[in-house]
């Protein structure tokens, strides 16, 4: 019997996978056996994978998506009957360095206080730049915050660090933990579920540790927006769920506010830009999540993105020369000035402000601005513009719609989240 079996979970990302596959192989560590399983990919993946690495690996194939949590759950349960005493998940876009997966078997064979132990993850667009480097859950803003995002590798970092949570884009599970807080949680279908793994592990009285001689490299942007609003179905709702189910009792209030505040903004926001379709999503999102509806999107949940350029259009026909104060927004004055060229091939960026001139200000909300005059135009990190009588009125009343939305909502969240805890307590008190 080999020490670890790992499991890589492929959906439509052939050359990915084979990339993947590889980089594992060609690992300084031997004592593992390799397990992929296909999650209903509809391109060519299972015949390139049988084609290749036959030979080299066990290729498990679901008949259908049962996403990023039942996928790698059809391989874990398989190595797990198998009897390794180390299971391990790797996404299909992750490259492994040749001494990870041997570095954090030894960290666990070491460190007996940790139940979960993940690689230190970089940028595969950008190798020197650290991805993640774990996460801490934070329970005063109800998210998650990744260590060291996005900073340069220069070796000053922790040989490791004690966590939160890890993403399962490279991590190693005790077989010892799997009976304790079972497989990865599958109701989630996407997203989350490796945050809250490993939550379950720390609940159990053992650490989750980033190890940070276990590199691997991952490629960015998983869950933006591409084509439709299915990430974010996920995302939110899976978040709210979270939240619900482990935010201390006497925190629920706040809890409360501070998502009913978000969703406010992502709808209002939308009103505003005339892109309906990502609000509508969100919304769904947060009925099924205070309603306890898991598992895969129902049916009219996902939609296609209808991003409206329209105010951006309208705003460089306005003048053919601008002031931009960009007020540390950098990659937000780059897009404007795209856009500008886009719009008004005619624009020309002034290096001071004059009566012949438009001034754009660029802020990060502009619902938070007091400036009435429209003497400006403000423009937010989310591409709200504030640059016409109707667009101040919005402005105006954004305050007191929040406050109302907040006010009627809290209620309906409040009943229906101790509901659900109840539920989940029961649950558990009998298992």
């Amino acid at each position: 019997m080999k020490e670890v079996g790992i499991v890589i979970c492929n959906y439509n990302k052939e050359n990915d996978v084979l990339e993947c596959i590889q980089s594992i192989l060609e690992s300084k560590y031997t004592d593992f056996d390799l397990y992929v399983v296909d999650n209903g990919s509809i391109d060519r993946s299972v015949e390139r994978i049988r084609e290749k690495y036959s030979d080299k690996l066990t290729l498990l194939v679901n008949e259908e998506n049962l996403g990023g949590s039942g996928g790698f759950n059809t391989g874990l349960r398989k190595v797990y009957a198998e009897g390794y005493p180390y299971l391990m998940c790797v996404d299909n876009d992750a490259l492994l360095d040749e001494e990870a997966v041997g570095n954090l078997h030894a960290f666990l064979e070491e460190h007996d206080e940790v139940g979960i132990a993940a690689s230190k993850i970089y940028h595969r667009e950008n190798p020197g730049y650290v991805q993640q480097f774990g996460q801490k859950i934070d329970f005063t803003y109800y998210c998650t915050e990744v260590n060291y995002l996005n900073e340069p590798e220069d070796g000053s970092m922790p040989e490791y660090l004690y966590v939160d949570s890890v993403a399962a884009c490279s991590l190693m599970i005790r077989r010892e933990m799997i009976d304790k807080i079972g497989f990865m949680p599958e109701e989630n279908f996407l997203y989350w579920d490796d945050t809250e793994w490993c939550y379950l592990c720390n609940l159990a009285g053992y650490k989750v540790a980033s190890v940070g001689n276990s590199k691997a490299l991952h490629a960015m942007g998983a869950k933006k927006e591409a084509v439709n609003t299915f990430p974010t179905y996920y995302a939110w709702r899976n978040w709210i769920v979270f939240f619900i189910k482990y935010t201390p009792e006497e925190e629920l209030e706040k809890m409360a506010e501070t998502f009913l505040s978000s969703v406010f903004q992502e709808n209002y926001e939308a009103l505003h830009n005339g892109e309906i379709n990502r609000a509508k999503t969100i919304m769904l999102a947060f009925d099924d999540a205070i309603h306890g509806i898991m598992g895969k999107a129902g049916e009219n949940r996902i939609f296609e993105l209808d991003f409206n350029l329209s105010a951006y259009e309208k705003l460089f026909d306005m003048a053919d020369r601008f002031y931009l104060e960009e007020n540390g927004f950098i990659h937000l004055g780059e897009r404007v000035r795209g856009l500008a060229e886009e719009f008004n091939r005619k624009a020309e960026w002034e290096e001071k402000p004059g009566e012949e001139c438009l001034t754009i200000s660029l802020c990060e909300s502009i619902f938070e601005v007091e400036d009435m005059s429209l003497s400006k135009v403000y423009i937010d990190v989310n591409d709200c513009i504030f640059a016409t009588e109707d667009d101040m009125l919005d402005v105006i009343n954004y305050n007191y719609s929040k406050r109302s939305f907040i006010f009627a909502m809290k209620p309906l969240f409040l009943e229906n989240a101790k509901k659900m805890r109840r539920k989940w307590k029961e649950k558990n008190n009998t298992m």
